[in-house]
Order: structure tokens, then sequence, then C-alpha cells
């Protein structure tokens, strides 16, 4: 326990002060020497001083401040520690791509139809915003879960650090819904940024990092062998829910990865290579593709399903006040002592004194 202002403790000798407290008048009696000790009387008096210290001590330690202070508790639970790294990219304020098909030629019904679902589909939510409610709920299924955030567009932003508060999670995940994003991305610096977040943590349970993007990047070889090292070192599984754009081929994950020189030259999309490389990191690795809200609701309950294994954390516990103790006893005390004086006898200024 501490005190914010402890001097005060330094009157408490003050509350002995009722226990020097002089009787009051006697009531008129006949000659005391003929009675009995009345040890009832004499319990209750003392107890009454009692109360008397205990009101002026209880109010002194409550003026004092106590509090238990700010500590830390190692917790267990079922979960992980998980890093989102959402896309804030201007494409991520665009609609999903939906189902793969080939816009129709020709002014005919199907290409009437087409074009009608197209401008209805771009007046529906953004996939940013859809990715973000979603990604509210799982973190609110997961109360064992530890979770840190980074947005990223052309530079990455750390827009939350591990906590398991539910509040703040909340908000800083709904915090990426205001304003428009910028036209650039950087994964390779946004994916640095998240495994940073381990280094120096000992290590207690499953690590992700749960990249959520619409784009892909072609990694320069010194960000490869940065990520790939950072990766290995904290023993990080990276997932990738990829939100497919209009224009994109999609990661294509039916096709086998070839891995000879001579593929490494060829021509990839961006999505394709960052694929690829997260493939041969030699950590584990989990590619998810969404079309549309289903499959992005479809990814993430996986995500949820699979993720649950033993973990634990530290878990801050936040300054408790204690001064509302102290002033309830104080409060108790005094109204005791309120009480024993209503019902206090008191001489009869009428009567005599016996001779």
């Amino acid at each position: 326990m501490n005190f914010d202002t402890p001097w005060l403790l330094a009157l408490l000798p003050l509350a002995l002060l009722p226990l020097w407290r002089q009787p009051g008048a006697a009531l008129a009696n006949t000659w005391l020497v003929a009675q009995p000790r009345d040890w009832s009387s004499d319990l209750l008096g003392w107890a009454l001083r009692a109360a008397a210290v205990l009101a002026i001590a209880a109010a002194l330690v409550g003026m004092a401040g106590p509090h238990r202070p700010e500590l830390q508790v190692e917790r267990q639970g079922q979960g992980a520690e998980i890093v989102l790294v959402i896309d804030r990219s201007r494409s991520m304020d665009q609609s999903f791509a939906g189902a793969r098909t080939t816009a129709p030629t020709g002014t005919g019904p199907e290409a009437l139809a087409y074009y009608s679902n197209l401008r209805a589909n771009e007046a529906r939510a953004s996939k940013g915003q859809v990715a973000r409610q979603m990604l509210a709920e799982f973190a609110q299924r997961r109360p064992a879960d530890r979770f840190g955030m980074v947005a990223f567009s052309n530079l990455p932003m750390r827009v939350l650090g591990f906590t398991s508060k539910p509040e703040i999670i909340q908000a800083a995940i709904q915090a990426g819904n205001v304003g428009r994003g910028l036209s650039e991305t950087n994964i390779a610096r946004a994916l640095q940024s998240a495994l940073a977040f381990f280094e120096d943590r000992p290590y207690t349970g499953s690590r992700i990092v749960l990249l959520v993007s619409d784009g892909g990047d072609k990694l320069d070889v010194d960000a490869r062998n940065l990520i790939t090292e950072q990766a290995r070192k904290h023993r990080v599984g990276i997932t990738w829910i990829y939100i497919r754009s209009p224009r994109s081929p999609g990661l294509m994950r039916d096709v086998p990865v070839d891995t000879s020189p001579a593929s490494a030259r060829e021509e990839v999309a961006p999505e394709q290579s960052l694929d690829r490389f997260f493939q041969g990191l030699q950590v584990p690795y989990r590619a998810y593709e969404a079309d549309d809200p289903d499959s992005l609701q479809r990814a993430i309950a996986d995500l949820d399903r699979l993720e649950n294994l033993p973990i634990t954390y530290l878990d801050t516990v936040p300054r408790r006040d204690l001064s509302g103790w102290a002033f309830g006893a104080a409060l108790g005390a005094v109204l005791l002592l309120l009480l024993a004086k209503r019902l206090e006898l008191r001489p009869d200024s009428r009567a005599g004194v016996p001779s």
C-alpha cells in the first residue's frame, strides 16, 4: 500500500486523545460506595472511546490517500499475441472485387446487369470498413489474446502496443475508419515494424502477425533478409488475409510453387511474389484470399478456430484507490458515537443532591 500524502500519518498520535477524555458529570444517586462495580458500563465507555480513536485515525488515513499501486500479474489462458497489420491505402476505401467475371461487350441485358451490379457494389461499405468491423468482432471474441496494431500505407504507424484491454483494442481498430488513405503502400516496412513488437519479449505462447491488405509487394533483398531474420528469431507465424482487387489475378494458390532460378526470373504479380516469399520463410504461414465479405468472414473464423493455444502473459492491473474504505470506517464510527450521544442519560437539574 502507498500513500499520496504520507506526512499526514505523522498526525496519527492525535487519535489517542479520546483515551484521556474526562468523564461527564455523574447522575444524582445514593451513596456510590455501596453500589457494585458496573462492568458493562465500563466496557461500553471504553468501546465508545475506541470508536472515537477509530474515527480520528481512519479520517487521517483517508486524507493521506492510501492506494494500491499499479502492478503486473501473470495470467494464463487460451490465445495468442497478435499484431494486426492493416492496410490503410486508398484502395482499401474501395468496395470488394466480387467473384471473378469478365465484363460483357455490347449493350445487351447481360452488359446492363453487369454494370448495374458493379455500381451497386461500389455503393456498399469499403473493404477497409468491413475488414475492421470483422476484426473488431474477432478481437472481442478473444479476451485472452494480447493485441498490437500497425496501420500502414507508404509508412507504418504503430497504433497500439500489446494489450488485452477490450476498450482500447476496439478504439484502435475503429480509428482507421477516419479519413481517406494514401495511394502508396510499403508492406516491407509494415512487416518490419510488426515483427519489432516481439523484440526483447519473453516467448510465452503463439505469436502471429496478421496482415490484412488488398495488395502485394516485391521486396528487395535487404528487406527480405531482415524480415526473414526477424520472423525466425522471434518465432512469429504470419497470416495474410489478401483482399483481392478487381484487376488482380489473385494468389493462384492452386499452382505449385517453382523455386528454381529460372522461375525466380519470371514476372509475377506483386501479391504472388509476396506469397511466394512468405512460403519460403520457414515459419508457420497461412494465406486467405477474400473476394467478398463472406469469404473474409470465413477466413477470420478459420483463424479464430486455429489460433487457440495456451499462452502465459503479464496483465497490468491499474491503481486502486483505498481511501473510500478509510472514510467509510470513520463515518461508521462517527455514526456510532452520535447514536450513543442521543441515547445518553443526562442529570435532571431539578433533582437534589442527597445528603
